[in-house]
């Protein structure tokens, strides 16, 4: 599959008509929601997993030096925590050049959790058995989309012990900064919505204190 995937985005006609859309962001969308937006509230979807098994050639790295960024995995039981935005549709357009290196629509179903006004208790973290309630119960859900990269794009890079991509991640820089600074700001963005993911932490505790110096060649 090519790097691009704009045209393709673009020929999917799943919400035409639609007066607006629910997108749900679990990586930069999370902190970096540079586009114009009705509603924001925090959700998550079932059955799948965020991980850094992405490269990144136009954002976070260069085509010769590739950073990592997020996308999903299938996985029956797994809870991807995130944010979901009530969006236009003349803003998929620009998000579909955006996200497209690799990135796809895909249709799925988003669980929205209380908000802060919402709830009793600001200190109150989502756990899986919450979750898992919410998931069962008859909670507010709606249909949206995601962007994920499938593995089947070309710059699907899968997965490697944490150590590696960390030191991966620290070397990275592109048009839109640090390859360090995309993880560290999703790690921090997440620990604000109260999400412990296992995923991130051990990326963040891997990652070197400051960027390692090039060899010389």
């Amino acid at each position: 599959m090519s790097l691009d995937t704009t045209h393709a985005n673009r020929r999917m006609t799943h919400f035409d008509g639609h007066d607006s859309i629910w997108l749900f962001g679990y990586g930069s969308l999370i902190w970096k929601a540079d586009f114009p937006y009705h509603e924001r509230r925090p959700a998550y979807i079932y059955g799948w997993d965020r991980r850094f098994w992405q490269g990144s050639h136009d954002h976070r790295g260069t085509p010769e030096a590739p950073g990592r960024v997020v996308t999903l995995i299938r996985r029956p039981d797994a809870i991807c925590y995130g944010m979901a935005y009530r969006i236009g549709p003349e803003v998929l357009g620009s998000l579909d050049v955006r996200e497209k290196n690799g990135y796809l629509r895909e249709i799925v179903t988003l669980h929205f959790l209380p908000t802060a006004s919402e709830t009793s208790s600001r200190t109150a973290s989502p756990t899986r058995s919450q979750a898992e309630t919410h998931h069962t119960s008859t909670a507010e859900r709606d249909e949206g989309l995601v962007y994920l990269a499938g593995q089947d794009n070309a710059a699907f890079l899968g997965d490697a012990p944490h150590g590696v991509i960390a030191e991966q991640i620290a070397r990275a820089h592109g048009p839109s900064g640090p390859n360090r600074d995309y993880l560290l700001n999703l790690a921090a963005s997440l620990e604000a919505m109260g999400v412990e993911d296992p995923h991130i932490r051990e990326l963040v505790h891997h990652l070197p204190a400051t960027p390692p110096l090039e060899t010389p060649r």
